[in-house]
């Protein structure tokens, strides 16, 4: 059977003739954001007690150089992916930022998006290749977390 890649809106499908359907094969990694932060990239909740973005900022401030000094960075294969944010009780909407480290933000591919409720996920498709990222939300404000992709 021949088969055939469409693109449809960040999507990838395959096609297998006569018309059966596969979804996006790419990894999923999840990211479950808590205020002011990513528990993931952290490896620890830290209890943050937020109600709003100027809260975080005000947190952060304080505490996220020794915060990312502690951090682990996300390795990763060059790729397809799948970051399913969630919000798992941030009191308001948040989203996701993820872009190239420095100047690569304009050489390397980049995604971005929010509107996540309290308790919502959303999923963010993207094929990543080498280089060194950042992954934040600037809604939750959060520390800029790295992604290296080899």
């Amino acid at each position: 059977m021949k088969r055939i890649r469409i693109y449809i809106a960040g999507l990838t499908l395959s096609v297998l003739f006569p018309g059966a359907f596969s979804a996006f094969a790419g990894e999923v990694i999840v990211l479950t954001q808590t205020a002011c932060q990513f528990i993931e990239a952290e490896g620890i909740d830290h209890h943050f007690n937020s109600k709003s973005a100027d809260a975080c900022r005000r947190i952060n401030e304080a505490s996220q150089d020794k915060r990312l000094k502690q951090a682990q960075p996300l390795h990763l294969k060059a790729g397809d992916y799948v970051f399913r944010v969630k919000n798992r009780d941030v009191p308001y909407e948040l989203g996701f930022w993820l872009r190239g480290a420095g100047i690569s933000r304009w050489t390397l591919p980049g995604i971005s998006g929010g509107g996540i409720a309290t308790g919502d996920m959303r999923d963010y498709t993207i094929a990543l290749e080498p280089g060194e990222y950042r992954y934040s939300c600037p809604l939750n404000p959060t520390p800029d977390y790295v992604l290296i992709v080899e």
